[in-house]
């Protein structure tokens, strides 16, 4: 039984090299102009075909080995200039996103997106962003700044939608579980990295945002629902 998995393993790995082989990623047989024109064509491909962002190193499987990603970006970015979508960095890749001004016309229409984030109360959206600012962090500490228990409910929906994981075991008494964001909370809220977060230390100088900030949102969240 062993021996057999171990064949069917073997071939796919054969087959999966046999059909890299057969791609042509080089196109030498194409002049420069119509070779850079091809691979601008699938790499556009793969992005708009992708959910999710699509890396550099996905997007190097399709063209040449010297072909430069970032002005092949530049050229379909160039190009999509005038069309009501554009091609965003977001999650440490590309991906194709409406752009901000047919926002309105989109919700008008009440057409179903895929790029549609999960629903969430105004109480797991404060969560959501402690998380973000102050990860990794355990459920316990999420708890003190809010002044009330964060629920596992709360939890387990964010980790529903995919916007946080489980992170590092915190090093206090029970080693619990912290909780950290996920590549798809950057991809929801359009960042490519966690730096692109509002500078905590700025919001907090301009008192916009601070732990005492965030509990005293999170408890007027709290009255509001148990008042509906």
């Amino acid at each position: 039984m062993a021996s057999s998995s171990a064949t069917r393993s073997k071939r796919r790995t054969e087959k999966s090299e046999g059909d890299e082989r057969l791609f042509d990623r080089e196109l030498d047989q194409f002049p420069p102009e119509l070779r850079w024109r091809e691979w601008m064509l699938r790499v556009e491909a793969v992005i708009f075909a992708s959910a999710e962002p699509v890396t550099r190193e996905t997007l190097a499987r399709v063209v040449g080995k010297d072909c430069s990603i970032d002005l092949l970006i530049d050229d379909l970015r160039q190009e999509l200039s005038g069309r009501p979508y554009e091609l965003v960095s977001v999650a440490g890749g590309w991906q194709h996103r409406s752009r901000p001004a047919y926002a309105d016309a989109i919700r008008a229409s009440a057409a179903p997106t895929r790029g549609g984030g999960a629903a969430l109360s105004e109480f797991e959206s404060m969560v959501l962003m402690a998380i973000g600012y102050f990860q990794p962090i355990t459920r316990s500490a999420l708890s003190d700044i809010f002044g009330r228990e964060v629920s596992r409910d709360t939890i387990a929906s964010l980790r529903n939608a995919a916007l946080i994981a489980s992170g590092p075991r915190s090093p206090t008494p029970g080693a619990p579980y912290t909780y950290v964001t996920t590549k798809h909370f950057l991809s929801a809220f359009g960042m490519e990295t966690l730096r692109d977060l509002p500078d905590i230390a700025a919001l907090e100088d301009a008192g916009l945002l601070s732990r005492a900030a965030v509990q005293a949102e999170a408890m007027v969240a709290v009255v509001e629902g148990e008042e509906e």
